[in-house]
């Protein structure tokens, strides 16, 4: 898995998840990906069936698409198993 995120990155965010919410939480995920009809089921995929919000927009010339997911997560350690993932998806920015 090529993400680009450390573990002291994820380390990082669990602190901040854990002080700055109370869990369960409502997320909002927000990625980046080509468009290719393909990479962006495989990212609806790693939510299927939790009842999540995906909301779907291509760019200006279609080369990419943004993927916004909101969905409801136990823990800061969901969040950020979910983050781990989606970085298995090629091409995918995470923002």
């Amino acid at each position: 898995m090529d993400t680009g995120k450390s573990e002291e990155f994820y380390s990082r965010l669990k602190t901040q998840l854990s002080e700055t919410a109370t869990w369960p939480s409502i997320y909002l995920y927000k990625f980046i990906v080509p468009s290719d009809p393909e990479k962006i089921e495989q990212i609806q995929n790693v939510f299927d069936n939790m009842g999540a919000v995906i909301e779907s927009k291509k760019s200006k010339k279609g080369k990419y698409t943004s993927v916004s997911v909101t969905v409801n997560l136990s823990s800061p350690d969901q969040v950020i198993e979910k983050y781990k993932e989606v970085g298995k998806v090629e091409g995918v920015i995470s923002l």
